[in-house]
Formats: C-alpha cells, structure tokens, sequence
C-alpha cells in the first residue's frame, strides 16, 4: 500500500461514513470523530461547571491551536485571534487598520464578499495583473507594486471559484523586498497549499481543508503590525487592560468549536502537512485527467495544478445549478455551484466545482464523471 493510500485510509477510518459522495471540501469538509466528541465534551463541560470556568479551563488546548495556525502559516511569533470565519477576520483586520491612506492591491479574482469588506472600510483597490486563468503576473506585478507601492497587498492563493493556486512564496518575498505589508486570505489554502511564507498576516477559516467546525476561523498577526492596529470596537473599560489582540478577541465566543478547531489543527500536524498537500494534489490531477473526457464541460485548471480543486465551466448550454442539484437529489453527489458573485471582478457565468479530499477514491472521481455526465443529458 503506498503512503497516499495509507493517508486516505486513515481520514476515512477516522470519519463518520458519508450518506453519498462528498466532493465538496472546498465549502465544508467532513470532521473526525475526534473534532465532534472535543466539540462535545466541551459543551457539556460548560453545562458541568459553567461557561467561563470551562473556556478556562480550554487554555492549553486554545494555545496549541494557535501554535498550529502560526507554525502552518510560518510566522512563530504571530498573534494569533480566534474569528466567526475567514470574513470575520478580514472585517477585523481592515476595521482596525491604521493607514489614512487606504489602497489595497489584489487579484482580479478576488472574492466577493472581501471586496464588499474592502469597499466598507474605504479601501482603494487597484487590480494586480495576471496571465491565463487568472494567475499573478510576478514581473509585472514588482513592477507595479515598486513603481505605485499601496498601503497593503492582499492576496488570495486559492480562490473560491478556482483551484489556480497563486505563486504565494514568491509573492511574500516580493512584498518583504519592497517593504510592503502582506495579508494573506488563506480560507482555501490553509491545509491544501503551503501558506508558511511568512506573511504579514494571514487568516483562514476551520472548516474547509483543515475540517475542523463551522463558525470558526483565525487571524494570525505578525506583532510589530498587531501593534498598530487600532480596533474599531475596542473592548470596554471594566474588562480590564488589554492587548490589541485580545482587543480584536474580546466578546462572545463559540470555545466550543474553538477547541474542535484546535483538535483538527492537531490532527493535520499529526498526518503531516506535506503528505496531506500531496494526496490532495494527486486527486486534482486525477479529477481533472477523467472529467477532461465529459462532454459539455472545460476543466478550467491544468492537470498537473498542485491543488485538489477542479472547476468546470459549461459549454454548449449546461446549466451548473442545475447539474449541482441533480447530482445531490438523484446519485447523492455533493458539489458546488460558484456563481459570478464570488468574484464578480473575474467570473462571468456560473461554474461547477469539485474538491474531493484525503480519503477520496479515483473509482470515487470515475462515479462522479458518469453522474456529471448523466446529469448534463437530463437538466
């Protein structure tokens, strides 16, 4: 048995069994019975001994989840916040950012949502160039950048509507070479991608590649930038003196899926990042290598893209929502729809998505091409 196979026995053994075939990691991946009982106990502690005694008595465990999120983004001095989820953490950071002068440089492909926060908070955006499917043009990019230098570059490795997975370490060196602060939206890439570049700031979400509980997220935060922050809410007198980074945590918290999450950071460690990144990265390649065959769709990614994200944009009529829903309600199959609004700046028609994980099969990739083809002939 090779490595890869012996990794995707273990995620699987370590799992409830799926009602059908989930391909759908890149939106919310399955959590190990390890993560659900860890979220339980913790809320059954708190009925046991109450709320605050138990978030307390979770430190440890909070801690080495930080610990995980800083060594897997590679800043092991970063402060690390707990967050909602991926937004929350952006409307946090950008909420607190200290430059008057707010520019924001970013993909065209730059997720929805994010721009809407971007938008809120007063930030400038201006487009970084790319090449074919939407990758980063470096050169151009340092040329730009030197040349025209914002206050922040904000990039995203992975996309929501794509598995291009952006040169982020060359970036990161980019940024540091002209001086420019690096903020990292790491929501897809966290766990299918190295994100330990050193960026400025990096933040994710727990439950996609890292399959830990909805409701989650983080914010890691290099200290000398933490300490410019300037919270837009900061926390109120009777709490006490606190840092910005308790500032920016301060308020009502789910610890429970707090402690779920640090138990899957755990986890990952525990399977090896690098082994994890290469298992997802095969079944990219095997995704996109057998549904290259089905008629009415393009894979939009190359086969041999280090990402386990596969999309497939309709030709000849093909309508994504509607395959999307055939595939659930008559073989059980569980995809994505990506509209244009994820990245309205980029994405001109709906597109279908796969993102197959660790225990994913290709017999499994082989049944979902024939569903998808079955699907295109009867919506």
């Amino acid at each position: 048995m090779s490595p890869s196979d012996e990794l995707a026995q273990r995620w699987r053994a370590a799992r409830p069994p799926m009602a059908g075939l989930h391909l759908d990691s890149a939106a919310c991946s399955r959590q190990s019975f390890a993560v659900l009982d860890a979220t339980a106990e913790h809320a059954r502690f708190e009925a046991e001994v109450g709320g605050y005694v138990a978030a307390e008595a979770a430190t440890p465990v909070l801690d080495a989840g930080r610990a995980a999120v800083a060594a897997l983004c590679g800043m092991p001095d970063a402060e690390v916040v707990f967050t909602t989820g991926s937004l929350n953490a952006l409307d946090l950071l950008l909420g607190s950012w200290p430059a008057e002068r707010r520019t924001l440089a970013c993909l065209p492909g730059e997720y929805g949502p994010n721009l809407a926060v971007m938008g809120a908070y007063g930030f400038t955006v201006r487009t970084l160039p790319t090449r074919d499917h939407g990758r980063l043009a470096l050169d151009d990019a340092a040329y730009q950048l030197e040349e025209d230098p914002p206050d922040l570059v904000h990039l995203t490795p992975v996309a929501s509507h794509s598995g291009v997975v952006q040169p982020l370490a060359m970036m990161a060196q980019l940024c540091r070479d002209l001086g420019l602060p690096l903020v990292v939206d790491a929501a897809q890439a966290l766990g299918q991608v190295d994100c330990a570049v050193g960026a400025d700031v990096t933040y994710s979400s727990s439950r996609k590649w890292i399959a830990g509980p909805r409701g989650v997220g983080v914010l890691a935060v290099k200290p000398d930038l933490m300490e410019r922050l300037r919270p837009r809410l900061p926390a109120p007198q009777w709490a006490g003196p606190l840092t910005v980074a308790q500032q920016l945590g301060f308020g009502e918290a789910n610890v429970a899926a707090r402690v779920g999450f640090s138990v899957a950071l755990g986890e990952h460690l525990a399977y090896g990042p690098e082994a994890v990144r290469a298992r997802l990265a095969e079944l990219g390649g095997i995704s996109r290598a057998v549904l290259a065959e089905v008629p009415g769709w393009a894979v939009v990614e190359e086969v041999d893209e280090p990402s386990a994200i596969t999309t497939l944009a309709p030709l000849d009529g093909a309508d994504p929502r509607a395959v999307r829903e055939w595939l659930l309600t008559e073989r059980r199959i569980l995809t994505t729809c990506a509209g244009p609004e994820r990245a309205p700046r980029e994405l001109t028609t709906p597109v279908l998505r796969i993102s197959p994980h660790a225990d994913t099969l290709p017999d499994d990739l082989t049944t979902f091409a024939e569903g998808l083809a079955a699907a295109t002939a009867a919506v």
